[in-house]
């Protein structure tokens, strides 16, 4: 029943993901990947299993690994292997077993990468450079794998180009904040089965993401307060209608606190001591550390799993935390990830990104961004699949805007 199960998951996603359709009866007679090892460290749910499947039915030989412990769904991981995909993932996986999987990735000496989070091009670069010797090029589609590559880069060390999808339009405007803020509020009330209305919820970081959060939680009836470091995301923030304060000030005012930063520490243990009783503590960033759960270890001892998904820890005082997903990716950990139809948008940049790259062999190493034509392709193929139409400028029109004159 299990891969019956994962199969049904991706024919409900394929379903629902019109671009990516599109994009497979564009592509199919010329198999464009034929003769390419791809190599895929995603979040391996439906959506994802539909696009590694969709790069083998274009020819490629591909291998996966999912980039969370928590994230991969082992009837979706079944049911992708049975059609011929290699997996190397299994939900619950301990840090070993998850490290041992990308490297096993990293095994089949790709020729072209999608990554989440940096963790498969950074193993290549740290422990297995002889590995990537094949590597045209990859795509990374977060913000903080390319904050990662940025730094590779910046240092002289990165080893091949890499398309930064994360910045196309058609991802952050769309993926980053209606995925995030969608699928964020999914995984929370999942897990908890709790209004959100009334509440005081405390978002960590008004990026795209932030701001998708903070969207969301507004349109659910919470009252939302938002930290941050940049004075311009705060000044917009506040002119969006949401409170913004520091995290200590936040700590003892709020009932569900959201992190969506990309840096570490962001709830620690000094504001974990001052939150309220029953305070619910979440994480949207890619990486398990804005959360500090040692602190909260250190701080309470340890831990009662309460529901799936929640371990309630039990300060001195009495005073209860709760933290959601193991302080992991909550929309992944405690549910589906972003909505289809957003993915769609986000995996058609990443199949246009690496048919970019075998096309273009011998770019010299570098994060490049993505092409408007590539970024403008994905939009309108949406926009079709929707049946939406759009004005066509007149010839006049071209002349007047490319023109200094009035």
């Amino acid at each position: 029943m299990i891969p019956d199960s994962g199969a049904k998951k991706m024919e409900w996603a394929s379903a629902h993901m019109p671009v990516l359709q599109r994009l497979r009866e564009e592509l199919m007679d010329d198999q464009p990947f034929a003769g390419y090892r791809v190599a895929i460290c995603l979040h391996l749910e439906a959506k994802t299993a539909y696009l590694a499947k969709l790069l083998s039915d274009l020819g490629a030989e591909v291998a996966i690994a999912g980039s969370n412990p928590l994230s991969t769904q082992d009837d979706v991981a079944v049911a992708l292997a049975e059609t011929g995909v290699a997996v190397h993932s299994h939900h619950g996986c301990t840090d070993e077993e998850y490290h041992a999987y990308v490297e096993a990735v990293a095994k089949t000496r790709p020729h072209l990468i999608i990554d989440d989070g940096g963790d498969l091009i950074g193993l290549l670069h740290d422990s297995h450079p002889e590995l990537a010797e094949d590597v045209i090029g990859g795509a990374e589609e977060t913000t903080t794998g390319l904050m990662r590559l940025r730094a590779l880069s910046a240092e002289g060390r990165l080893s091949f180009p890499v398309l930064a999808v994360n910045d196309a339009l058609s991802k952050y405007l769309f993926d980053n904040r209606y995925g995030t803020g969608q699928s964020v509020w999914d995984g929370i009330v999942r897990a908890t089965n709790l209004v959100v209305a009334g509440k005081r919820v405390v978002v960590a970081g008004y990026g795209w993401c932030g701001k998708g959060v903070a969207l969301r939680a507004r349109g659910m009836g919470a009252r939302v307060t938002v930290t941050e470091v940049d004075p311009v995301a705060a000044n917009e923030a506040l002119m969006d209608g949401c409170d913004v304060t520091t995290m200590d000030l936040a700590a003892p005012e709020g009932d569900i606190f959201v992190t969506v930063t990309g840096c570490s520490d962001v709830i620690s243990g000094r504001h974990m001591e001052r939150m309220k009783d029953g305070a619910i503590l979440s994480n949207a960033g890619h990486f398990d550390v804005e959360v500090s759960v040692n602190d909260l270890s250190r701080l309470c001892g340890d831990y009662e799993e309460v529901r799936y998904g929640i371990r309630r820890y039990t300060r001195p005082d009495g005073g209860r935390l709760y933290l959601l997903g193991e302080g992991r990716l909550v929309n992944l950990a405690c549910a589906d990830g972003h909505p289809a139809e957003i993915m769609d948008m986000s995996f058609a940049l990443q199949l246009l990104a690496l048919k970019y790259i075998s096309e273009n062999p011998g770019l010299p190493p570098a994060v490049y961004p993505v092409g408007d034509d590539i970024d403008r392709r994905v939009a309108k193929l949406r926009l079709e699949a929707l049946g939406v139409p759009l004005d066509v400028l007149t010839d006049e029109q071209v002349r007047y805007l490319s023109s200094w004159k009035v």
